[in-house]
């Protein structure tokens, strides 16, 4: 089907006069490829349909436009006129793809099946968008073993969850001259963790506090919460 609209459009396109064509492939400022990917994707960024303003059809009035092809040909700048003409005998939709060129810049494609795939694409991307959700420890350089243990474990889970971990070592008095402690704290704690994150901000000062963040591994799927037996 796809091949047969080709081979009609090329000999509909072949058919046109001169004076229906007022520049022809490599005589005239060429349409670059990009600038119809360019429009495409953007119609796809907006929520994954052609926004209401764009022109389509008989909604297009101008004299003249840029015509492309459906598989990005350059067929050239032609009265609007036979550009409706060669869209309506392909079984094809003329769309506006680049209004803000002189002239504006018209591809021949089939409006709907576009539509419908551009809107299967955002929901798909919308569907593997996670939010992210930034966690936060807080330890003290002294910790002992038992509350470390119990800090570590809450960073694993939050990191297991797909969530970033903010960590932040406090000092008090004394304990601000010797930030040492505080970093080789927190060097430990992501050797622990390192098989669920990583380091994506390293340890920094921040007046009294020294701060690191932990992301987990891009390619680690969030682990489902295990809801406990409730008993009866």
């Amino acid at each position: 089907m796809v091949a047969e609209r080709s081979a009609q459009l090329s000999d509909v396109i072949g058919k046109l006069g001169p004076e229906s064509r007022a520049d022809t492939p490599g005589t005239g400022p060429a349409v670059c490829g990009h600038q119809v990917e360019q429009a495409r994707q953007h119609t796809s960024d907006q929520g994954g349909h052609i926004s209401s303003e764009t022109r389509i059809n008989e909604r297009i009035r101008v004299p003249e436009v840029r015509l492309v092809g459906p598989n990005g040909e350059q067929v050239g700048i032609v009265r609007i006129e036979d550009a409706l003409r060669l869209a309506q005998e392909a079984d094809l939709d003329l769309v506006e793809v680049a209004p803000q060129a002189r002239p504006p810049v018209c591809k021949l494609m089939d409006y709907g099946k576009f539509k419908y795939e551009s809107a299967q694409k955002a929901r798909e991307s919308r569907r593997n968008q996670q939010l992210t959700v930034i966690k936060e420890q807080k330890l003290r350089p002294k910790i002992d073993q038992h509350d470390y243990e119990t800090k570590k474990g809450h960073v694993s889970r939050f990191l297991s969850a797909g969530n970033k971990v903010k960590v932040t070592i406090m000092f008090r008095g004394r304990e601000q001259s010797r930030p040492e402690l505080g970093f080789r704290l927190l060097q430990k704690l992501a050797e622990d963790v390192s098989e669920l994150g990583y380091v994506e901000a390293s340890p920094k000062q921040d007046g009294r506090n020294m701060i690191m963040v932990l992301a987990p591994h891009k390619n680690a799927k969030p682990k489902p919460k295990v809801k406990e037996p409730v008993e009866t």
